[in-house]
Protein backbone atom coordinates (compact mmCIF):
# COMPACT_ATOMS: atom_id res chain seq x y z
CA UNK A 1 0.00 0.00 0.00
CA UNK A 2 1.34 3.24 -0.92
CA UNK A 3 1.23 6.53 1.37
CA UNK A 4 -0.07 9.69 0.99
CA UNK A 5 1.67 12.14 1.34
CA UNK A 6 -0.61 15.06 2.60
CA UNK A 7 0.56 19.05 1.14
CA UNK A 8 0.66 21.61 3.91
CA UNK A 9 -1.76 24.60 3.36
CA UNK A 10 0.34 27.65 2.83
CA UNK A 11 -0.40 31.31 4.13
CA UNK A 12 1.10 32.65 0.90
CA UNK A 13 -0.52 32.87 -2.45
CA UNK A 14 0.15 33.82 -6.27
CA UNK A 15 -0.23 37.90 -6.41
CA UNK A 16 0.93 38.60 -2.65
CA UNK A 17 3.50 40.63 -1.38
CA UNK A 18 5.76 39.34 1.04
CA UNK A 19 8.99 40.14 2.70
CA UNK A 20 12.20 37.97 2.75
CA UNK A 21 13.54 37.45 6.07
CA UNK A 22 17.13 36.42 5.33
CA UNK A 23 19.93 36.22 2.28
CA UNK A 24 20.82 39.12 0.57
CA UNK A 25 17.85 40.12 -0.06
CA UNK A 26 17.05 40.81 3.89
CA UNK A 27 13.63 43.00 4.48
CA UNK A 28 12.89 43.74 0.69
CA UNK A 29 9.65 43.54 -0.34
CA UNK A 30 8.39 42.04 -3.68
CA UNK A 31 5.42 40.24 -5.30
CA UNK A 32 4.91 36.47 -5.40
CA UNK A 33 5.24 35.38 -8.71
CA UNK A 34 4.66 31.06 -8.57
CA UNK A 35 4.22 28.86 -5.28
CA UNK A 36 5.45 25.30 -5.56
CA UNK A 37 3.10 23.64 -3.15
CA UNK A 38 5.33 19.63 -3.72
CA UNK A 39 8.66 21.21 -3.19
CA UNK A 40 7.17 24.39 -0.77
CA UNK A 41 9.38 26.86 -2.29
CA UNK A 42 8.14 30.12 -3.68
CA UNK A 43 9.19 32.63 -6.61
CA UNK A 44 8.71 36.46 -5.74
CA UNK A 45 9.99 39.06 -8.24
CA UNK A 46 12.57 40.50 -8.80
CA UNK A 47 14.21 38.36 -5.59
CA UNK A 48 17.09 35.86 -5.51
CA UNK A 49 18.47 36.90 -8.93
CA UNK A 50 21.43 34.55 -10.87
CA UNK A 51 23.57 35.63 -13.31
CA UNK A 52 24.38 33.11 -16.22
CA UNK A 53 26.33 33.07 -19.29
CA UNK A 54 24.52 31.27 -22.16
CA UNK A 55 25.87 30.41 -25.82
CA UNK A 56 24.67 31.80 -28.76
CA UNK A 57 21.81 28.92 -30.04
CA UNK A 58 19.02 29.10 -32.44
CA UNK A 59 16.62 30.44 -29.19
CA UNK A 60 18.68 32.72 -28.84
CA UNK A 61 20.90 34.39 -31.02
CA UNK A 62 23.46 36.54 -29.80
CA UNK A 63 24.17 34.89 -26.16
CA UNK A 64 25.73 36.72 -23.26
CA UNK A 65 24.27 36.93 -19.70
CA UNK A 66 21.30 36.43 -18.53
CA UNK A 67 19.38 37.01 -15.89
CA UNK A 68 16.99 33.93 -13.94
CA UNK A 69 15.04 34.26 -10.71
CA UNK A 70 15.35 31.55 -8.26
CA UNK A 71 13.26 30.26 -5.78
CA UNK A 72 13.21 30.24 -2.26
CA UNK A 73 11.99 28.49 0.43
CA UNK A 74 8.82 28.86 1.66
CA UNK A 75 10.39 29.37 5.69
CA UNK A 76 12.09 32.39 4.15
CA UNK A 77 9.44 34.61 3.72
CA UNK A 78 6.64 36.34 5.40
CA UNK A 79 3.37 37.72 4.23
CA UNK A 80 3.12 41.77 4.40
CA UNK A 81 -0.93 42.37 6.19
CA UNK A 82 -2.06 44.93 3.39
CA UNK A 83 -4.37 46.60 6.10
CA UNK A 84 -1.67 46.87 8.71
CA UNK A 85 1.25 47.20 6.08
CA UNK A 86 3.44 44.80 8.52
CA UNK A 87 4.89 41.35 8.52
CA UNK A 88 2.81 38.98 10.04
CA UNK A 89 1.76 35.90 10.66
CA UNK A 90 -1.67 34.23 9.46
CA UNK A 91 -4.61 32.06 10.58
CA UNK A 92 -7.63 30.58 9.26
CA UNK A 93 -11.16 31.46 10.06
CA UNK A 94 -14.58 30.51 8.53
CA UNK A 95 -16.24 33.39 7.57
CA UNK A 96 -19.82 33.21 5.87
CA UNK A 97 -19.29 29.14 5.16
CA UNK A 98 -15.93 30.18 3.55
CA UNK A 99 -12.11 29.47 5.14
CA UNK A 100 -10.24 33.02 4.97
CA UNK A 101 -6.89 33.86 5.66
CA UNK A 102 -6.65 36.30 8.80
CA UNK A 103 -3.90 38.83 9.96
CA UNK A 104 -2.42 37.76 13.29
CA UNK A 105 -1.08 41.11 14.49
CA UNK A 106 -2.25 42.37 18.19
CA UNK A 107 -3.76 45.30 16.73
CA UNK A 108 -5.05 44.33 13.32
CA UNK A 109 -6.74 41.11 13.54
CA UNK A 110 -8.48 42.00 9.69
CA UNK A 111 -9.48 39.74 7.08
CA UNK A 112 -6.53 39.23 4.28
CA UNK A 113 -8.83 37.25 1.72
CA UNK A 114 -12.21 38.71 0.19
CA UNK A 115 -15.14 37.05 1.37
Amino acid sequence: MQKIKRLRKFGIKRNDMVMILSGRDKEKQGKVLKVDYKKHEISVEGMNVLKKAVRPSQQNQKGGIIETSLPLPLSKVKLICPKCSKPTKITRKMVNNKMVRVCKNEKCKEIIDKV
